[in-house]
This record gives C-alpha cells, sequence and structure tokens, in this order.
C-alpha cells in the first residue's frame, strides 16, 4: 500500500502564514560561494563552488508589516516586533495539534519558500531518535507527491559524523537540500557529538560546523519545547544552534512552552471543531462498594435489540462451576428480572440480588437492593490483575465493535496495547514464550470472539465479516514490537532515556525501524495482526492512523500527560487504497479513537480536559474592545474585506453588554453560548452585513472543550421493520434514492466580468521595500568578532519604497501562476487581467507575489458564486440500496435519543440540540406523520464544495398536507447570515437536486427545504 497525500486548505494556510511573512522578497537561486577546501590533498575546481541561501533584503520595517498581514486574520496578537534568540535573528512559531500533519506543512513551507524565494537550504532539528526516524519516514513518503506538485523534492539526509561527505554535497548541490539532525549529534559530550565542533583530519581539517554555517541555513525546530530550555535560562542545545549561522528560524509544536513571534495557530480546540483529527471515546473502570453484600459484579456494557427481552446487560459475576471447589468469572446477559443467586448457581453473596431494571439510555442496571452500577463500574476491590484482564477484555471488545463497522468501508483497524516491561508480553521461560498479558489475550480473545459471533446477524454484510473474522487464527492476530537482543534475537526492554528532556522514552533505533517499516504492511488486510505491542517508552514511534483503540496497561506515572498517551493515535484514518478518511459528513463517525483506561471514565475525562485547557492559556477569553479592533470580516454580497476599527470595536462591546452577551468581565455568558434558539439583535450600524463572521469572532472566545465520549455507550440503533417497510416510506425512500451526478456549464464572459468588477473594486497589495544599511569595520577585530559576524559596525539605516518593477529583477509566469492557482485557462485568465483598470494592473509592479495571490483568492471567490448558480444535476440509473439503512451504522449514544419511537424508520434517534429534540418529538406526536427517518450517513448528494447528507425523509398522510413526500434540513437558525457560508452553498444544491429529481419524476415529486421547527415544516407543506 501506497499512503495517498492531497493538497489540504488547512495545511497551505500554515504554510502561507510563513511564506507571506517575507513578501517582497526577490527570488535568487542560490547565492553562489567558495566552499572551505581545507586541506585536500589535491587541487579541487568544481567542489570548491557551493550554493547558499541569499540574505533577507526586506526591511525590517516591512517584515513586521507583513507579519501583521499574517497575523490580523488569524485572530493573533500583533507582535510589536520580531523576536530574536540564540538560535536565530527571526523566529516564527506554527502550532498545529497533533495529528494535524505538522511534519507535511513544515516540508510543503520547505518547497514553498524555495518556489517563491529561491531559498534551498534546511535543516530540520529534532529532540530525539524516535521524531527523527519519523521525520525522514514522512519525507521518504510524501517525496513523489512533491515531485508533482514542484517538479522537484528536496534531497534529505540524516546528519551522522561518519559520513560527512553528505556536507559536501549539502553545501554545493542545486535543489532544495535538507538535513535532518537530532540534538544529541550537536550538544551532547560524548566524542561523536564533539566530532561537529572538532577540525577533523577526515574532513581536510576542516570543522563541520563551519562548512554548514557557511550555507545560512533556514532552521526547522520540530518541537522546539524540548530543544529550548525555559525563558530563565536558555538550554545548551538552543545556545548551540546559534553556530548554525541561520537565516531565520521556524518553531513548530502543538505545546510550545516559550512563545516568540507566532504566525499560526492550529490548537486542539480547533483542530476537533475542524474535524482534522479523530474524536475521542474513553472506556473507564470504577470500583465501587456494594452495601450489605460482596458480591462481585462487572457490567460491561449494555445492548438494545428487537426482542421483548431487551435491553440486555453484559455482566461479568462469579459462578460455581458442578464438582468444582472454586467459583469462576463467566459473562452473563442479564435482563429485567434475572436473579443473580440462580444464576451463579447458588453462592451466598448474591443471594436476595434481583435485576428490577436495565436502562439502555442512561447505561446501567439497578439491582432490588436499591443500588445502581452504570456501565464500567465494578463491585469491591479488584486486583491489578483483574483489572489488566478487564482492560484487555475491552479492549478486544471495542476493536470488534470498531472492526465490524469499518471493515465494508476498506478501512483496517488496529489496537494498540502500551505496556511497561516486555516480560507480560512475552516470557522465555515458557514452552509458548506467551507472558502473562498475552496469555489472558488468547483466552479472552477466543470467548469475545466466540459471542460475537453467536450474536451476528445474518445479512451479507455480516457473513462477509464473519468470514474474516474466522480467518485469522489468534496467535497471528497480535504482535509485540520492542528492541530485539542481537545476540539471541529475543523481544527486549531495550535502553530509555533516564535524564534530560526525553527522560522515559526509547533511543533505541531498531525498535523504530521495525515500527516504521511495518507502518504500510499493517494498513492492509492481508497482513493479520491487527493487535499490537509495545513498550511505552516507544510511544513517539507509533503514528499509524489506523490505530483505533488505546489500551494503557501500566502503572500511571507524572512524566507523561494523556494529551501525549492519546496523541498516537489521532490521525485520520486511512483506507486500503490509502486514501484519507476525511469526508466532512463521516469523518467523526468513522474516525472514533477509544481510550481503554485503569481510570474512571471522570477521572479520565477531568484530567484530560484540564491538559486540554492548560494549552489553550494563549486564547483570548475577553470580549474586550482590543479583542475586535483590526480583525477582518468579509461583506458575503460583495466579498469585500474590511478590518474592524477601533470606533466598531467599542460600539461591539457596548451591544455584547446591554444585550445581556457579556459580563462585567467580558467573559461570555450563557445567554451567548446557547443563543442558537432565539432571534439575535441587530448589530450596531455597518457591522450588521458581518453578522456570521463577527458571531464566529465571539464564538472563539468561548473554551468549549469537546468532552470525550463514554466508550460503552453507543450502541447500535435497531431499526423498526414494520415503519420501514410501509408503503408510504417505500413510497418516499423510491423518489429520493437516485443516486446523480452534477455539471457546471457557465457562460465564461459571465465569470470574467464578475472577476473584473471584484479586481478592480477589492484588489490590495502593499507597496515593496527595500533598506539601506551603511557601516564601518571596527577598528580592532578579535578573531571571535569574525565568527559571529559582528566585525562590522552599521552607522545608518534607511527605508524607502521601491520605484523599481517587480519584473526588471524576477520574471513571473503572470497568466501561468493564475491559471494554476484558479484552475482556469490562461485564456480566461488573460482575458480578466487585460479587462480591468490599468490603475488595477499597475499594483503588480508595487508586489508581484502579493497581486498573484490576492488576484487567484478573489477570482476563486467568484468562480464559487456562478459554480451554484450555473449547477445542474443528472439523475443515474444507480441507486441506493436499502442496506445502507444497517450496513456499516455506526453505533451512537442512546442518553441524546430520548424515548423509543413510534413512527421512526430507527426506533431511537440521536439529536444533537434542543431543535432537532422538539423537531422530532413532534415528528412522533403529531397526526398528520405517517413515517419518518433520520436519513443514514451512506445517503449523500455531491456537490462542488462536498458531499451533503440532509437531515430527515417524512412522508405525510394522504390529505393532510398539499406536500405528502418532504425532505428536511433543520437549522437553528433560518437567516441566511447564520448559515455557513459552505453549508449555505451545499444547501442551495440540494435544491437543484431534488429539482431536477422532481423535472424527472412522472408521479409527484418531493419538497426539500430548510425549517427550524415542526410549525415552519407544516407552514412549507401546505397544512
Amino acid at each position: 500500500m501506497k499512503l495517498q497525500f492531497k493538497v489540504q486548505q488547512y495545511q497551505t494556510e500554515a504554510v502561507d502564514a510563513v511564506v507571506d511573512v517575507f513578501a517582497g522578497q526577490p527570488f535568487a537561486d542560490g547565492v553562489k560561494f567558495r566552499i572551505d577546501p581545507g586541506k585536500a590533498s589535491a587541487p579541487t575546481l568544481l567542489e570548491d563552488a557551493g550554493l547558499r541561501n541569499s540574505a533577507i533584503s526586506v526591511s525590517a520595517p516591512q517584515l513586521l508589516e507583513n507579519l501583521h498581514v499574517v497575523q490580523k486574520p488569524r485572530g493573533l496578537p500583533l507582535s510589536k516586533s520580531l523576536v530574536t534568540s540564540p538560535a536565530a535573528p527571526i523566529n516564527l512559531d506554527i502550532e498545529m495539534e497533533t495529528g494535524t500533519g505538522k511534519t507535511y506543512v513544515y516540508i510543503k513551507t520547505i518547497m514553498e519558500l524555495y518556489k517563491r524565494y529561491g531559498w534551498s537550504k534546511y535543516i530540520v532539528v529534532v529532540p530525539s531518535i524516535a521524531i527523527r526516524e519519523g521525520v525522514k519516514k514522512s519525507f521518504d513518503i510524501t517525496a513523489d507527491h512533491f515531485q508533482q506538485l514542484y517538479g522537484t523534492k528536496p534531497r534529505t539526509f540524516v546528519y551522522n559524523s561518519s559520513r560527512l561527505h553528505e556536507l559536501e554535497r549539502f553545501s554545493s548541490d542545486a535543489g532544495v537540500q535538507v538535513m535532518i539532525i537530532n540534538t544529541q549529534a550537536f550538544n551532547a559530550t560524548g566524542k561523536d557529538a564533539r566530532r561537529i565542533y572538532e577540525v577533523l583530519d577526515d574532513f581536510q581539517s576542516r570543522k563541520p560546523i563551519d562548512v554548514i554555517a557557511a550555507n545560512r541555513p533556514i532552521l526547522i525546530i520540530d518541537e522546539p519545547q524540548k530543544i529550548e530550555g525555559d525563558a530563565k535560562k536558555a538550554s545548551k542545545s538552543l545556545t548551540a544552534l546559534g553556530l548554525f549561522n541561520a537565516l531565520f528560524a521556524l518553531r513548530y509544536s502543538a505545546t510550545h512552552k516559550i512563545e516568540r513571534t507566532k504566525v499560526h495557530r492550529l490548537d486542539a480546540l480547533d483542530a476537533y471543531n475542524k474535524k482534522l483529527v479523530k474524536k475521542i471515546a474513553v472506556r473507564g473502570i470504577t470500583v465501587k462498594g456494594l452495601p450489605g453484600s460482596t458480591a462481585y459484579l462487572y457490567v460491561d456494557g449494555l445492548e438494545v435489540g428487537k426482542g421483548a427481552d431487551f435491553p440486555k446487560a453484559r455482566v461479568e459475576l462469579y459462578v460455581q462451576p458442578a464438582g468444582s471447589a472454586s467459583p469462576k468469572p463467566k459473562s452473563v446477559r442479564l435482563s429485567k428480572g434475572s436473579r443473580l443467586h440462580d444464576i451463579s448457581n447458588g453462592i451466598e453473596a448474591y443471594k436476595d440480588l434481583v435485576v428490577v431494571d436495565v436502562d439502555a439510555n442512561q447505561d446501567f442496571i439497578e439491582l432490588s437492593n436499591g443500588e445502581r452500577i452504570f456501565a464500567g463500574e465494578v463491585t469491591n476491590d479488584l486486583t491489578d490483575d483483574a483489572k489488566r484482564r478487564i482492560q484487555i477484555r475491552e479492549v478486544i471488545r471495542a476493536h470488534l465493535d470498531k472492526e465490524r463497522e469499518l471493515y465494508a468501508q476498506g478501512i483496517k483497524a488496529l489496537s494498540l496495547f502500551f505496556i511497561d516491561e516486555v516480560a507480560k508480553y512475552r516470557d522465555y521461560t515458557r514452552e509458548d514464550t506467551l507472558g502473562d498479558y498475552a496469555r489472558v489475550f488468547e483466552e479472552e480473545y477466543e470467548a469475545i470472539v466466540a459471542d460475537y459471533l453467536g450474536q451476528m446477524d445474518l445479512d451479507e454484510a455480516s457473513e462477509r465479516y464473519r468470514a474474516h473474522l474466522t480467518s485469522i487464527p489468534v496467535g497471528k492476530t497480535h504482535q509485540g514490537y520492542f528492541s530485539i537482543d542481537k545476540k539471541s534475537g529475543r523481544q527486549v526492554d531495550g535502553s530509555v532515556k533516564k535524564t534530560g528532556e526525553t527522560a522515559g522514552q526509547s533511543d533505541d533505533v531498531a525498535a523504530y525501524d521495525l515500527i516504521l517499516k511495518n507502518k504500510e504492511r499493517l494498513l492492509s488486510f492481508e497482513e493479520p495482526v491487527r493487535f499490537i505491542w509495545s513498550h511505552s517508552a516507544l510511544r513517539e514511534g507509533w503514528d499509524n492512523p489506523n490505530v483505533f483503540v488505546m489500551g494503557m496497561l501500566k502503572k500511571s506515572d507524572n512524566t507523561t500527560t494523556r494529551r501525549q498517551e492519546i496523541g498516537r493515535g489521532l490521525r485520520l484514518s486511512v483506507d486500503q487504497h490509502g486514501e484519507r478518511m476525511d469526508n466532512p459528513v463521516t469523518v467523526h463517525d468513522i474516525n472514533e479513537l477509544t481510550v481503554v483506561t485503569d481510570e474512571s471514565y471522570t477521572e479520565f475525562v477531568t484530567s484530560l480536559q484540564k491538559e486540554i485547557l492548560e494549552s489553550l492559556s494563549a486564547r483570548p477569553r475577553k470580549a474586550s474592545p482590543d479583542f475586535f479592533a483590526g480583525k477582518i470580516v468579509e461583506n458575503p454580497t460583495t466579498g469585500e474585506k474590511v478590518a474592524i476599527t477601533d470606533d466598531q470595536a467599542k460600539q461591539l462591546q457596548f451591544w455584547l453588554t446591554t444585550n445581556g452577551f457579556i459580563d462585567y468581565e467580558q467573559h461570555l455568558t450563557d445567554k451567548w453560548i446557547s443563543r442558537g434558539d432565539i432571534d439575535m439583535p441587530p448589530m450596531p450600524a455597518g457591522l450588521d452585513q458581518y453578522h456570521y463572521q463577527i458571531a464566529e469572532l465571539i464564538d472563539s472566545l468561548h473554551l468549549d472543550i469537546p468532552a470525550p465520549t463514554d466508550g460503552r455507550k453507543p450502541k447500535k440503533v435497531p431499526l423498526n421493520e414494520v415503519n420501514f417497510h410501509k408503503r408510504e416510506f417505500q413510497e418516499l425512500w423510491g423518489r429520493i434514492n437516485h443516486k446523480a451526478v452534477y455539471q457546471v456549464e457557465f457562460d465564461s464572459a459571465e465569470l470574467i466580468e464578475n472577476c473584473i468588477q471584484a479586481l478592480d473594486k477589492s484588489l490590495k497589495v502593499t507597496v515593496m521595500q527595500y533598506v539601506v544599511q551603511k557601516g564601518v569595520q571596527l577598528a580592532s577585530l578579535e578573531a571571535e568578532q569574525l565568527e559571529t559576524g559582528e566585525g562590522f559596525k552599521v552607522t545608518t539605516t534607511k527605508v524607502e519604497e521601491s520605484a523599481l518593477s517587480a519584473g526588471s529583477t524576477v520574471k513571473y509566469d503572470l497568466l501561468g501562476e493564475i491559471a494554476e492557482k484558479t484552475q482556469l485557462t490562461r485564456r480566461t485568465c488573460a482575458a480578466i487581467l487585460t479587462g480591468i483598470n490599468p490603475a488595477t494592473f499597475a499594483k503588480f509592479k508595487q508586489n508581484a507575489e502579493q497581486f498573484i495571490t490576492e488576484t487567484a483568492r478573489l477570482i476563486n471567490e467568484q468562480k464559487a458564486t456562478v459554480i451554484v448558480e450555473h449547477l445542474t444535476y443528472d439523475a443515474l440509473n444507480d441507486r441506493y440500496d436499502s442496506s445502507i439503512f444497517t450496513e456499516n451504522q455506526t453505533a451512537q449514544d442512546l442518553s441524546k435519543a430520548g424515548d423509543k419511537l413510534s413512527k421512526s424508520v430507527y426506533e431511537y434517534v440521536v439529536t444533537d440540540s434542543k431543535v432537532e429534540r422538539s423537531f422530532v418529538t413532534e415528528l412522533d406526536t403529531s397526526d398528520e406523520v405517517v413515517v419518518f427517518s433520520k436519513l443514514p450517513r451512506g445517503f449523500f448528494i455531491p456537490t462542488p464544495v462536498g458531499d451533503y447528507n440532509p437531515d430527515w425523509a417524512i412522508a405525510f398522510r394522504e390529505g393532510s398536507v398539499k406536500h405528502v413526500y418532504f425532505v428536511a434540513e433543520t437549522k437553528g437558525s433560518m437567516s441566511t447570515l447564520q448559515l455557513k457560508g459552505i453549508e449555505d452553498a451545499k444547501i442551495e444544491c440540494a435544491r437543484k437536486f431534488f429539482a431536477s429529481l422532481n423535472d424527472s419524476a412522472d408521479v409527484s415529486g418531493v419538497q426539500y427545504d430548510v425549517v427550524d421547527s415542526y410549525d415552519s415544516l407544516l407552514q412549507l407543506v401546505g397544512a
């Protein structure tokens, strides 16, 4: 399998944040210099020629202005200056949450900086061997992707003091050159680490650091918080980086300890809300006493089904086997009325205990003594061994639940166990070499699979999964990834760092090599391994996207946060073709990471949310005038962007105060946070047209950290077969289940005219500037001053606007660049550019790079508008099968479902808002409604802005309304300004889709519209 990569907007934004800081920098494809040949044994000619990065020629004031242009639309505090550090004169911070493709982003940033400015020499600095090996792997697997995008790819190598000839190539070769180095290679006291600073005979009597520094490289610092020390004292690594003579440093991390100049933020909250990482579910274990009894009970989970004896609870209790002296634990299914004393074969501890209630919505059973035991709770004390067995069992159950759901979609599920001692998995003193945990795993796996097969449905999808499940022997489905002893060939614990920033982590290259080499193979169904065991010290090496379940079978410690523990499983999964599963409609149905912990659900979630909250400390929290002033908002009609003025910022704060949306400390109140169902009062004059964007700004002040779900709560919702097969629903389903394709045919002249108007009205670029500095050499010089570049003193500095045409120094393929960025023909782009006012086109001379970027952006906005306006659909003969109502159905949390429904195709419906809950209740109790259904995720309408999944299909009683068949989208607000741009575009596309179905149908069609209540629905259907 080969992983596939694609250009994603959120990653492009992170790239642009860096590249745009240097807008106005002329392109220079390497500055030639003479490489120090050292004491060569023979004269050299061509080998002495090197290519180094050109110096930054953009003035400091212009860089600061560029920086503010980058920071304003991203809602970042405006920097007062460009912050220096011992590592570099300019330091830019890029904050990206774990799992969002940080390494991909900085590789693409490297390529874009090379493309735009010609900078070609880069050094990636990492804090550990684990990260170094992962980074090298990322460069390797993305090479073809970047070759396609840029027509070239970076040449990378890992610095090794015994392979110094690679430094020669780094200095002399053209194209993008990247050296990857871990801090131990230049900050440690060992012999190998010291070589970088020493005059070496085998390097022509030169110092490697001098050869590196001559290139004026750009530093990419990966995880700087593990490298730089703290604010009070710089680390040895940070100080040593100053000797690399960097042009500037780019600092990438999810958790910056020290912030310098932040240009981009994609934190944990952004990543989750934008659906860029997996959502998290937790299966915890809570130990509680059972009053008046010593009975052991463990409530594994609850099940819903179609029979009268449902819901049922999976419960482990002790049972007295016939002819045996000691009781043994056994998993059973209990329903209301189950007598525990009888089921246990007479064990005294269960006497008089009867199940009086099984509540599938709230996930508990209630006993006759009044005690409620919730899923995940264990009565009475547990030994560590018993707790680990429960954890292993829960991992297996969670895995099978997820695997069954994903198998039909071509996605392989992996589960990962972290342990702190190899002997618990692999014991070489035993004949079968199974450690205690591996033995428990095989016992539990075989028992659970047998039970699982017995509970499976007999439909075609279940049969395919059954065949897959039974084809994998238990001994081949789990494997350990540990260090290998070279002499014995046995798995061992390996070496672990005991001190420093990487304490608790392995520095064993062989173990990481094993993990990384098997990354793609593990994603294939042909590889039987699904359960992986690894040492907790190797956690940084694991970055496999298809880890869906993690079991922490180790003692808790203070060196690892919960965010770190789950970070390895947050990346979005891929299918058998290597395609990322990131469709916005289904991304969080597919991508859910279940963490099985020995803490209670509440303890784990509370601690995790606290850690996330602490990581968001830099986010603004107050709706102050300073927060609003300068923020960029866009007119949704004209596309014009404006900055909020100081006066408007004060008016906004007053508006929020007078409407009770903020308190006296300027924090958001519950009235704003839960405003979804109320009509919004008009905003101050001049701002109401930016209503939605300003509301988004205000929402960003509310740190609504999504709580991980309880992994035991989701259950598959049964289909109500009677409602599903009702004539009215089958009639409705037959009308809407067409698959379709869309096409866009529009008049190029219309697009050209719209673009010309938009460019003449809205195109803005900043004027390029240059700086002239005069200086003199110091009267007396020390060798140290020459080494640090301090042999000259600046006497005067002058900043002036450039009067030169950009084209006089740099050649741009103007038409080609705009055509590439807009996916329009060169002919169309030429018509647009020749049609704009001469004054507009003259802005190209002021700043060519920004002219191209802004022109492409404005054209794309007009293109999107025209596409939706001229969209047409053609229904295909192919239709969605009815099986999508049951196959690949994701389990759902029934605590959000309310009571069982009488008119729904599904017996329960999970809702996300008060609007939806009220809507469902009225649908189910209305005389006019015959049957309705929440449409399954598998049903979607293709649109140019992404697939769209409508909410509801409703069949009314004939004669009670004008339009019997209706498809509805429920929204808390009917105002177009309050619907997100893409969401609004999808709705407009859906209107055209259903209109096309009605045009082609021989019978009465289906109405489609957006509603905010059942009353508004009745008005639309003509009740």
